[in-house]
């Protein structure tokens, strides 16, 4: 489904890539229902960048916002569209899923080579999702504007909103999953293809 996005994206604000009136299309879900697949639906996910994740809160660790890339960005060009994928699942049934679809039923996600595309995850389940993909580098929008820092696994605290922004430079069929091996094994996987 594709609809249009006015206006900054909330998770780019204050990091430099102010979308303002730019008309984004957005591949989107559409509406997320509770299913067998979906348990849980985050009514309002918010961004916790700069939260430790839970069990240690009161010591000194660092946070999503304390990255910093050393260089600027190579690639300064906007995404020309946002893909939002919900990280789903459904805890008593042991399903984890994209979009409440598990691997053998979803779609791959397509980008066309030497597109950019930001990648809004949001995590609808009760548990930390930490989110890899493979082949491409993710540029995670923290506040650091130019300066995001690259990263190849990003993870997402339960009814967390977070995004990134990714360059197609790679072509090929690539792995995207959570590294929580029992949750990608139980279909949360999906294929990119780059073309």
């Amino acid at each position: 489904m594709t609809t249009t996005y006015g206006g900054s994206h909330p998770s780019a604000e204050g990091s430099g890539s102010d979308t303002g009136s730019q008309q984004l299309p957005r591949t989107s879900p559409g509406e997320l229902r509770l299913s067998p697949a979906v348990d849980n639906i985050a009514e309002m996910p918010t961004e916790r960048l700069a939260t430790a994740s839970e069990g240690l809160s009161g010591r000194r660790v660092l946070a999503y916002t304390d990255l910093r890339a050393l260089h600027r960005g190579t690639d300064s060009r906007p995404p020309s569209r946002e893909i939002e994928l919900h990280l789903t699942g459904n805890m008593e049934r042991f399903i984890w899923t994209f979009d409440g679809d598990k691997f053998s039923d979803a779609e791959p996600i397509r980008l066309t080579l030497g597109e950019r595309v930001r990648i809004i995850l949001v995590n609808d389940s009760m548990m930390e999702h930490p989110i890899h993909l493979h082949g491409l580098w993710s540029e995670l929008e923290n506040g650091h504007g130019e300066f995001r820092p690259y990263k190849h696994t990003i993870n997402v605290k339960p009814g967390e909103r977070l995004s990134y922004l990714v360059s197609a430079d790679t072509p090929g069929h690539w792995a995207y999953h959570c590294h929580l091996l029992y949750h990608m094994e139980a279909g949360m996987f999906r294929t990119v293809i780059v073309s």
